[in-house]
């Protein structure tokens, strides 16, 4: 087990994913996230289920594009199966198939910086595993509650490899 500030972290499973299109709600925000999130993602909401071509029921939260500053942009989203037909003011991102260290969090999602940094600061440097220069991503499905902001979230780490 990893600990830092009282996180718990399991030992990651790792996954192989093929390509994955996702499209949504994004914004930039600077370095260690912004509490403008969780009202992006409340903002996002009511598309769920009204996405064209979108691929189950499963959300995502898609980190990307980091600078030298640490700024990144945030993606909350649904997979598609293509990007026609977006509704107006949509963004989309394809991540190509790459293979994954892949960490539950439970809990709140306000926990989800304290997960992520367990997984920077001391998993990371003594896995042996490199961070791929890549998109990672949260995955939402049916053990998190959207009302409530509570449940299991798993976090996609990309790697090297």
């Amino acid at each position: 087990m990893y600990a830092e500030k009282d996180t718990q972290l399991t030992p990651p499973r790792f996954e192989q994913k093929d390509a994955l299109l996702i499209a949504g709600l994004g914004a930039r925000y600077a370095q260690g996230g912004d509490p403008a999130i969780p009202s992006q993602w409340q903002r996002f909401s009511p598309h769920v289920g009204h996405v064209p071509h979108q691929v189950g029921d499963i959300a995502y939260g898609v980190v990307a594009n980091f600078d030298d500053e640490g700024a990144f942009d945030y993606i909350c989203g649904l997979e598609v199966s293509r990007f026609a037909d977006l509704p107006e003011g949509f963004t989309s991102i394809r991540l190509p198939p790459r293979r994954y260290a892949v960490f539950m969090h439970r809990g709140h999602v306000s926990g989800i910086p304290r997960t992520m940094s367990a997984i920077w600061s001391e998993w990371l440097p003594s896995s042996g595993h490199k961070f791929a220069d890549a998109p990672f991503f949260e995955r939402y499905d049916q053990r998190f509650d959207p009302r409530t902001g509570e449940g299991e979230v798993e976090l996609w780490l990309a790697l090297e490899g």
